[in-house]
């Protein structure tokens, strides 16, 4: 694995996470970009550490709101900490189901099919269009609301479904605060990747041979500085309604990746 490749790869990672434009679809485009030459052999490897780099940086970013749902857990009453901390959990469920019964059936569509992601991403700009457009409020999560977020964070396991815009549009255009619906939205994937890394460690999938440990920690870097930067710049984007132009992105990279898609062998 080349140097040069693990950051570029470290940076769509990092970036893509948490802008709403799809960081599995991304990584597809990067892996076809960068030739298949190019991916490491250890691509699972890679892609827990990539992972794990960015949810690090959620947790630095929301370091005061991880703390209050880690003692919201253990105080063992039935207040404001407690509550999100239980609608964490509750959003954390589809996502759950699908992972254990439909891995494998979910591993098959992460093939290099371009089409299907460029596919993907025209929803995800329709998403980003209809949640851009809707009224501001300052209603919180509920928690039927975080059973349904988390009912498309489940569906943007897929390639090209923005995870971040999936779950911050269906908020917001099921009400919650758009400031809000983007705090929720970051925090309760952390959870998922952290359960995803034990999972891996534990079925004996992941191996560490140390022939690319310096590739790949420069590409866990590249994804911590772009996850730092992303997160902090998606939360004023969110405050400030820009969705539309990550829409217009989604838009015109899906098309792309449509028509490349089908001019391909």
């Amino acid at each position: 694995m080349e140097i040069l490749d693990a950051i570029i790869l470290g940076i769509i990672q990092g970036l893509t996470e948490f802008l709403p434009v799809s960081s599995s679809g991304h990584l597809e485009l990067g892996k076809v970009i960068l030739g298949d030459n190019s991916v490491p052999e250890e691509s699972l490897l890679f892609t827990v550490i990539l992972h794990f780099a960015t949810a690090l940086s959620t947790i630095v970013v929301f370091r005061k709101d991880v703390w209050e749902i880690l003692s919201g857990l253990f105080q063992f009453k039935w207040n404001e900490e407690s509550q999100f901390s239980v609608k964490i959990i509750i959003s954390m469920l589809p996502a759950v189901f699908v992972g254990l019964f439909f891995e494998e059936q979910l591993e098959a569509f992460f093939g290099g099919n371009i089409r299907f992601v460029g596919f993907m991403l025209l929803i995800t700009a329709v998403l980003l269009y209809f949640a851009d457009k809707a009224k501001d409020t300052n209603k919180k999560v509920r928690f039927a609301t975080a059973f349904i977020v988390g009912i498309s964070q489940a569906i943007a396991m897929l390639p090209g479904i923005s995870r971040s815009g999936a779950t911050i549009s269906t908020s917001v255009l099921l009400g919650v605060d758009k400031s809000k619906a983007a705090r929720f939205s970051f925090l309760m994937v952390v959870p998922l990747i952290f359960g995803k890394i034990a999972k891996d460690l534990l079925s004996g999938d992941l191996t560490f041979n140390g022939e690319n440990n310096v590739a790949m920690g420069a590409g866990f870097i590249a994804a911590f500085i772009a996850g730092l930067a992303a997160c902090t710049w998606m939360i004023k984007l969110v405050r400030k309604s820009k969705l539309s132009y990550f829409a217009i992105y989604c838009l015109v990279v899906g098309l792309i990746a449509i028509v490349y898609g089908f001019m391909s062998p």
